[in-house]
């Protein structure tokens, strides 16, 4: 973060199992541009505090804006009538963009300065957020979606940036990123409660009409909190864009195969986008004084291995989180209430095992549970494949064990394996890479899940559909494991 030393490898279960707390993108050399001369307001105990619960309530609010979402996605459907499609790009759009832009967001937070970019993105969320409660169809809905993506990039490193900067000592510092992992907790569980409940009295708006007072607290807040220095910090605008058109394009690609058939036009035409704009993109960075993405830090196996692992863990998580949610509400009949409480054991039991993990990588060694973690969660997929619409439910919370287990027990450690493979000053940008590559992970599982769920039936929940979906997710995170195995050192 801006102006701070790195922060301790830990892990944030925010929206997704273990979620690896954001990294700024190192700091350009001084001679980049001339960092602003005056110095930071002194920080009192009181503002400190102040900043620490604006931190808080931002990192929360977009967490829980994941979750709750994925609840309301039926009566979204039901209202706007977007097809599937249409609820796999309400959920892409804004993790598509959340996954793009995370790669500069360490440098836009240096540039602005936390407290600076982290109002710019409270406020760009906040009416985002009003833009999607005030949605007249599914197009202006995913428009909006994609503004709270991007803002939601900035505002999670921006959020810890400010926690550092207003805790000078390493101690409170400390009890401080405690405090902001555990605000990603509680969200995590509280989410699909709260979506739930909004979504069954109030109507799937007020879902995202709950983010205007926080937003108007957070900017309140922010008034009491001193000034954050601005820093040099190079940005790799084309890299930015050709990375944002390839990630874009995939997903057109593929959510939309699911519906308009594999050899369609505007397919074709998405593949085409993603393709090129991926070559253009690895083009800019090769020339860049800076680049995004260092080709060195990817040719090793230490830092290679552990981002394929983040992408295939999250795409069983975010695949999981979201056929779940289709799945006790279309399938079964519950109402949103009752299948947002269907996900509190399940966040209860990432949060334990988020804690237990480093504990047991001390004692056994990081591989071992990297590799335990990954097999667990493909036991997880597999373990879904007898689910139908009259499976017991206390049988069903029994099979999800293994899916918030998995997950949860292999990020921690692959995250910490991670910053250690690299030098210090390449931590943030690995770090930012890992998030991004675990979002997109995320965001092409949804896609996958929702163009298989209504491929049979023509939109309708696929039982065939979903447990083609488990068994490509179970393979990938099979793949990965042999990986681990093979490639990450034993120590």
């Amino acid at each position: 973060m801006p102006g701070t030393p790195s922060a301790p490898p830990t892990t944030t279960p925010g929206c997704e199992p273990g979620s690896p707390v954001p990294r700024p993108r190192p700091q350009a050399p001084e001679r980049a541009r001339p960092a602003t001369p005056s110095a930071p307001t002194a920080v009192t105990a009181g503002r400190a505090g102040v900043a620490l619960v604006a931190s808080l309530l931002g990192f929360t609010v977009i967490t829980i804006d994941v979750s709750a979402v994925n609840i309301a996605l039926p009566a979204i459907r039901e209202s706007l009538s977007g097809g599937m499609a249409g609820l796999q790009w309400v959920v892409d759009a804004y993790t598509l963009m959340f996954a793009a832009l995370m790669l500069s967001a360490g440098a836009i937070a240096d540039r602005a300065g936390a407290r600076r970019a982290y109002a710019w993105g409270v406020a760009l969320f906040t009416l985002a957020s009003l833009g999607c409660a005030l949605a007249p169809g599914i197009g202006v809905l995913v428009a909006a979606r994609v503004a709270q993506g991007g803002a939601a990039a900035v505002v999670m490193p921006a959020s810890l940036a400010l926690v550092r900067q207003t805790h000078e000592d390493s101690r409170e510092r400390a009890r401080a990123i405690a405090l902001w992992t555990v605000g990603g907790s509680v969200a995590m569980a509280a989410g699909p409660v709260l979506g739930g409940l909004l979504t069954e009295w109030a109507g799937w708006r007020a879902v995202f009409l709950l983010n205007l007072p926080v937003g108007a607290v957070i900017l309140a807040l922010l008034v009491r909190v001193p000034r954050s220095p601005r820093r040099p910090a190079a940005l790799d605008a084309m890299g930015q864009l050709t990375a944002v058109l390839a990630l874009a394009g995939l997903a057109v690609a593929v959510i939309e195969g699911g519906h308009l058939g594999w050899t369609s036009p505007l397919v074709l035409a998405a593949a085409a986008l993603a393709v090129v704009s991926g070559v253009l993109f690895g083009v800019f960075e090769s020339r860049h004084r800076q680049p995004m993405i260092p080709p060195a830090v990817l040719a090793d196996r230490r830092v290679s291995v552990p981002l394929a692992v983040g992408f295939a863990v999250n795409a069983a998580f975010y695949g999981g989180i979201f056929l779940l949610g289709l799945y006790y509400q279309q399938l079964r009949g519950m109402s949103a209430v009752a299948a947002g409480l269907m996900f509190v054991p399940l966040s209860a039991v990432v949060t334990g095992t988020n804690l237990v993990s480093p504990r047991l990588a001390e004692r056994i060694g990081r591989r071992p549970v990297i590799v335990a973690g990954q097999l667990v969660f493909a036991v997880a997929m597999l373990a879904m494949l007898p689910l139908a619409a009259h499976t017991p439910v206390w049988l069903v919370l029994v099979l999800l064990v293994p899916l918030s287990v998995g997950g949860a027990l292999a990020v921690p450690a692959l995250t910490a394996l991670l910053i250690d493979a690299v030098p210090a000053e390449r931590a943030g940008t690995v770090s930012g890479l890992l998030n991004s590559l675990r979002q997109l992970g995320g965001a092409l599982a949804v896609a996958l899940f929702g163009s298989l769920l209504s491929a049979s039936d023509g939109g309708a929940f696929s039982l065939p559909g979903m447990r083609l979906g488990l068994l490509t997710v179970a393979a990938l995170l099979l793949a990965t494991t042999a990986l681990s195995r093979l490639f990450l050192p034993r120590g």
